[in-house]
């Protein structure tokens, strides 16, 4: 057991240190969502509350509540380990979470690495990619600790979350 949550670790800090919070990346482009993405991403939203009030007889927020819901359909492996669409359903519930807090914005992430859909601070290019926060952990067979993943999504966004667009443009 001490070996699973060693290797849990390492996956986290892998797949949560997202270089997009500490630096400007090059070769991006962040658009806003187009009617599809937020089509998509309602649809997505709805998946999740349907499995909710079905399973647990709860709904989601976007609220602070919202992460024990989201845990205890994790807890309970309501969700199988290859259905990736509803494991990223979960993390976009979890961004839904993050950004009513922070007021980060859904759009659209463009880079080398293809198009995504991000959590961007206002203005720059520092961005948290909540749908795979859970997604990634949760294809391995990991149990991810919901609120741990939050906290620890806010804490990297901390130092640029309430600066203006200049002061963060203007650090390196």
């Amino acid at each position: 057991m001490p070996q699973l949550r060693s290797l849990g670790a390492l996956l986290f800090w892998a797949v949560i240190a997202v270089p997009h919070t500490t630096a400007e990346p090059t070769n991006v482009v962040i658009t806003e969502l187009s009617w599809a993405d937020k089509q998509f991403m309602e649809a997505q939203i709805a998946r999740v509350d349907d499995l909710v009030r079905t399973e647990l007889g709860a709904q989601i927020h976007g609220q602070e509540r919202d992460l024990d819901v989201l845990q205890r359909v994790v807890s309970r492996n309501l969700v199988e380990r290859t259905d990736t669409q509803t494991q990223q359903a979960l993390g976009l519930a979890l961004g839904n979470v993050i950004a009513n807090k922070t007021g980060m914005q859904w759009v659209t992430y463009v880079d080398d690495a293809g198009r995504s859909r991000a959590l961007c601070v206002k203005d720059t290019t520092h961005c948290l990619f909540p749908m795979t926060m859970l997604s990634r952990r949760m294809a391995v067979g990991l149990y991810p600790e919901v609120k741990k993943i939050y906290a620890e999504a806010l804490e990297m966004v901390a130092p640029v979350i309430n600066k203006s667009p200049y002061d963060v443009a203007t650090e390196g």
